[in-house]
């Protein structure tokens, strides 16, 4: 059974964006030490037009072969001109407002996403799937995920957009690994207790 795992960006205080969803005050914290780590453990992450920069051209994926986002996380990439960010995994984008995809390797899912994510799950071999974002894709999944991976930046939002966008439900999850780094970033992975 392949994993899903929700790997994301967020404040001391849990959010992932602002208000309007904008994250890009986090982007400060992209020192060498923390680059180094996220380039040699988590390479699958880096959107297809940076990985030549980062040396990574023809690394193959290490952790993620498919990777879910809702329309606001690749919204940011359509308003860049780029209609495949993660040209190097399976991408697939929950949306009911899109009428059919811009490139030929994004897959639209307007109904069942929670369906959709069990049959990759369901799938034989492959690597694992990433969920990049969305705080409604995460809150819609949150019980399908599998692992946590939160890459806490030293800042404090006060509001914004948080983690997971749905109702009340205690879901446990038991720690796994934590790095720290001097820019004051701290990445903790979580294993879900089912």
């Amino acid at each position: 059974m392949r994993k899903l795992t929700y790997y994301v960006a967020c404040t001391l205080d849990g959010f992932i964006g602002d208000p309007h969803g904008d994250a890009s005050t986090m982007f400060q914290f992209m020192d060498e030490e923390y680059a180094a780590f996220m380039n040699a453990e988590y390479p699958d992450t880096i959107p297809t037009a940076f990985r030549d920069a980062f040396g990574l051209a023809g690394v193959p994926n290490k952790r993620f072969d498919t990777v879910i986002q809702g329309l606001g996380s690749y919204r940011l990439a359509l308003d860049a001109g780029v209609t495949s960010p993660y040209a190097h995994l399976r991408e697939i984008v929950a949306s009911r407002s899109l009428a059919e995809s811009p490139d030929p390797n994004v897959e639209l899912v307007a109904g069942d996403l929670v369906g959709r994510v069990r049959a990759l799950k369901a799938e034989d071999g492959g690597l694992g799937i990433w969920l990049c974002g969305g705080a409604q894709v995460a809150g819609e999944l949150a019980d399908e995920i599998d692992e946590l991976v939160i890459k806490s930046y030293p800042q404090v939002y006060g509001s914004g957009m948080p983690m997971f966008a749905t109702g009340f439900g205690v879901r446990d999850f038991e720690l796994q690994d934590v790095r720290s780094f001097g820019n004051g970033v701290v990445v903790r992975a979580y294993a879900r207790k089912r």
